[in-house]
């Protein structure tokens, strides 16, 4: 049986599914009815079994359309925007059709940006494959794609139908892959969801093996912790800015590897042990707090080294950030363990000892 959740307001408010085995005629199915057309977008990286799952079920109600695009950042670009854009005009797309997006993040800001730009808006679902799109990218209706300049500098706010979360599909998951995903679980407890933090801290060897209540568990608790917090502010106005912990540095690391050769998660990480650190630096948390959260990075296998990168070489990438106004960069830091806030008001010199 799979658990239930919502998020969004009014009506943009959406159903999130999860569970094992929850790709089901039972789920898909009220999502997709009275739709006469289906897009499923997808990556080279998704197992054939789950692409071939979602299509048997869609068949049997609507007729189904399929675009494959390479796996990787590379593909979140305004070339595979187009690409999409001129499919779905060739293939007649309208309103009353509907994209489902199947597969990790990338295939999920990519679609999610799509059906927010054509015609003004058309339905679709989230279907994600991968830990890091299931706790993150596929809830809260950011969509984005990159350009040279920077990560997700062209986007909606745009909310899907509906989400339906998967477990069974992490089995065929590269480890490393996993790991990445755990990164954007791990921030849900250090800025706000102590009791899903406590989880992470004791379990660790049972999450790493992929126990099954406990994989179940950690997604609803970073799903629920979202959804509460983007419900109250859809459009990061506010309080939603918290979700970003660990971004802006992490962003920045992305960019400097010109998105190669590093997993969103990975360089995340490293963006959150910065921001712990620069939390440390400004009285906000203990030295203690700082290496333990330091030790828990660890415990998951991170690679924490920040020796490789200068200030002067991440600078222009933060100062892009979408987190800049008016000149002024704000940045989100922990004022304690599992409270986290956004704040203009740091010492610079701390955000340059982070990094170097």
């Amino acid at each position: 049986m799979a658990k239930e959740l919502h998020a969004g307001k009014g009506p943009g408010r959406y159903k999130i599914l999860i569970g094992k085995n929850s790709l089901s005629k039972k789920n898909l199915i009220p999502l997709i009815k009275g739709h006469a057309k289906t897009l499923i977008i997808t990556d080279s990286g998704v197992p054939k079994t789950i692409i071939q799952a979602a299509k048997v079920i869609c068949s049997a109600h609507t007729k189904v359309f399929q675009l494959i695009i390479p796996q990787g950042e590379k593909s979140k670009s305004l070339k595979t925007f187009q690409d999409v854009i001129t499919f779905l005009i060739a293939k007649n797309f309208d309103r009353s059709d509907v994209i489902i997006a199947l597969g990790g993040g990338v295939v999920g800001d990519l679609a999610g940006f799509v059906a927010s730009a054509y015609l003004r808006g058309i339905p679709f679902i989230q279907i994600p494959t991968t830990l890091l799109s299931q706790v993150d990218s596929s809830v809260g209706g950011k969509t984005a794609i990159n350009v040279p300049h920077g990560k997700n500098l062209v986007g909606a706010f745009y909310n899907p139908k509906g989400v339906i979360i998967d477990t069974s599909s992490l089995s065929s998951l590269p480890k490393k892959e996993f790991n990445a995903g755990l990164a954007e679980v791990i921030k849900y407890g250090l800025i706000k969801n102590r009791m899903l933090l406590e989880i992470l801290i004791t379990k660790i060897q049972l999450i790493q093996s992929l126990n099954p209540r406990l994989i179940e568990t950690i997604i609803y608790e970073s799903i629920a912790t979202k959804s509460q917090i983007v419900t109250k502010d859809e459009k990061e106005n506010g309080i939603r800015a918290i979700l970003n912990f660990g971004h802006t540095i992490g962003h920045a690391i992305e960019g400097y590897h010109n998105y190669k050769n590093i997993l969103h998660g990975e360089a995340v990480a490293k963006g959150m042990l910065a921001a712990s650190k620069i939390s440390c630096l400004e009285g906000m948390i203990t030295q203690e707090e700082y290496l333990k959260i330091k030790k828990l990075l660890s415990d998951y296998e991170f690679d924490l080294e920040m020796d490789q990168y200068k200030y002067s070489q991440l600078k222009p990438f933060i100062l892009r950030d979408k987190k800049v106004q008016q000149g002024s960069l704000n940045l989100v830091l922990l004022d304690g363990v599992s409270n986290a806030i956004s704040t203009n008001t740091f010492d610079p010199i701390n955000l340059k000892k982070s990094i170097t």
